[in-house]
């Protein structure tokens, strides 16, 4: 396991509350994954089973929608550094169909991890598993206030 992971896993949104302790065995679940300006992520639609913490660069997270006479792209948020991203469906077991695109503004590093492994590694360590669902929880309620935001410019 790497101690750079553990590092940026300590400092990132969704785990930041937890002690290097309780962060060693998510740790060792995550990957690094490098991607280029402009690449993305994940695309709306697409099956997605991750996580990811952003180590370093920028994500713009957008949605597609069809207003019936025209279509548009909606940027939801723009994240950096040690803001997470994914598809949060995961963490209930299975894959599911992620809700937006996340596309690279920057050459941009991602520890990412699979959500049934975090699943797992969560539910055998409930005092953990409170204190990262509660940082979920309050991740998720700027997310909605953000697609709120978005939607309000249409």
């Amino acid at each position: 396991m790497s101690s750079s992971i553990t590092e940026a896993l300590l400092q990132c949104e969704l785990f930041g509350k937890l002690t290097e302790e309780e962060v060693q065995p998510i740790s060792a679940l995550c990957q690094v994954e490098q991607y280029e300006v402009g690449e993305t992520v994940f695309t709306q639609g697409d099956r997605g089973s991750k996580i990811h913490i952003i180590k370093d660069g920028q994500v713009t997270l957008e949605r597609s929608v069809d207003l019936g006479d025209r279509k548009a792209k909606v940027r939801i948020t723009t994240l950096g550094r040690g803001r997470a991203f994914g598809c949060w469906l995961a963490l209930l077991g299975d894959a599911n169909n992620v809700m937006s695109s996340a596309v690279c503004n920057k050459k941009t590093e991602v520890i990412s991890v699979e959500g049934p492994a975090l699943r797992s590694a969560l539910k055998n360590n409930p005092s953990v598993g409170f204190k990262v669902m509660e940082r979920l929880t309050h991740m998720l309620a700027d997310r909605l206030r953000g697609v709120y935001g978005a939607m309000e410019k249409l």
